[in-house]
C-alpha cells in the first residue's frame, strides 16, 4: 500500500539498501520527502530507522541505492548534502557548561556567521523557542525540554532545507514534548522540510502531513494517516501501526547483530 507524493520532494532515496556482517537492515528503502512537508518515519525498535538517518546525512554508506537531497546526489556530492542539512539526534548535544546563549553562539562561530549576523540569529532563536528568559543559565540548569529546545535551535542557526529529527523527544515529559512540538511546526510553517523518526504514534499523528512505516529493512505502507486508517479499515494509527508489523519475528540471533552496528545507528528487528 504506497501513496504519491505529489510534491516536488527536498528527499527523494531509491533501494537504499545497508547490511551489517550478514544482518540485512536497510533491504531496498523507497522514500520521498515533498518540500515544506513533515513526513514521519514510524517502525518498531530496531527496524533501521536511525540508520537510514544517518545515511541520508552522509554519515554512513549505503551498500545499495542512490538518494537526492536538495538536489545534491547523496554519494556523489556529500558535502552540498551537508550543506543543506541540519540533524538532532536522540539526545540533545549541547554543552552543559555554557549558558543556553553561549551555545547558539558557539554554534553560529563554528558556521561563520559575521558576528552582528550571529548575535540577530541567536536572539531571534531564543525567543522563537521560548528560551531568551534562560538564555544566561547554564544549561546544566535547564529542563529535559529545555534542552532538547536548545539542541533543535542550534540545530536551525544555518536554516537548513531538510531538518532530520531522529526521536526527538525521547524521554521528555508529555508538556515538553508539546513544547517542542509546537516548534516543530513553526519551522515547518517557516518553510523547513522535515524529515522525523519516532516511535510514539500520537508524534506522527499530531505533527505529519505524511507518514512511512519501515518494518523489516522497507517501507511497507505510507500515506497520511487517515489514508493508512481507511486503507486498511481500522479506527486509529495503533492499529495500523499493529497490523502492518504483525510479522515481527524478534530473536536473539537479531540481538546478537545489532550489536555489531554503531551505537548511534541501532539495527532492525526481523
Amino acid at each position: 500500500m504506497t501513496y504519491t507524493v505529489n510534491a516536488v520532494p527536498t528527499l527523494n532515496a531509491v533501494g537504499i539498501r545497508k547490511a551489517f556482517r550478514s544482518k540485512t537492515v536497510l533491504d531496498g528503502v523507497d522514500l520521498a520527502v515533498a518540500a515544506g512537508q513533515i513526513v514521519a518515519l514510524l517502525g518498531p525498535n530496531g527496524a533501521g530507522k536511525t540508520t537510514l538517518i544517518r545515511i541520508l546525512a552522509t554519515l554512513l554508506r549505503p551498500d545499495g541505492g542512490s538518494a537526492t537531497v536538495a538536489g545534491h546526489d547523496l554519494l556523489a556530492d556529500p558535502v552540498g548534502v551537508r550543506r543543506a542539512i541540519s540533524l538532532t539526534g536522540q539526545y540533545a548535544a549541547v554543552d552543559n557548561m555554557l549558558t543556553g546563549e553561549e551555545n547558539l553562539r558557539m554554534m553560529a562561530r563554528l558556521r561563520h556567521l559575521p558576528p552582528r549576523a550571529a548575535r540577530d540569529r541567536v536572539t531571534q532563536l531564543l525567543a522563537a523557542f521560548d528560551l531568551a528568559d534562560a538564555r544566561r543559565r547554564l544549561v546544566k540548569t535547564y529542563s529535559g525540554g529545555m534542552r532538547r529546545r536548545l539542541d533543535l535551535a542550534a540545530s536551525m542557526i544555518v536554516r537548513p532545507e531538510l531538518l532530520f529529527l531522529d526521536e526527538p523527544t525521547t524521554g521528555l515529559d508529555p508538556r515538553s514534548r508539546d513544547q517542542l512540538w509546537s516548534a516543530v511546526k513553526g519551522l515547518a510553517d517557516d518553510g523547513v522540510t522535515v524529515l522525523l523518526t519516532t516511535q510514539y504514534l500520537a508524534e506522527a499523528e499530531q505533527l505529519a502531513d505524511h507518514i512511512a512505516v519501515l518494518h523489516q529493512g522497507r517501507i511497507v505502507a505510507e500515506g497520511t494517516a487517515g489514508q493508512l486508517k481507511s486503507g486498511l479499515g481500522v479506527a486509529s494509527l495503533d492499529e495500523v501501526f499493529l497490523a502492518l508489523t504483525a510479522s515481527d519475528d524478534s530473536s536473539a540471533s537479531d540481538s546478537a547483530a545489532d550489536r555489531n552496528v554503531t551505537d548511534y545507528a541501532t539495527g532492525v528487528t526481523r
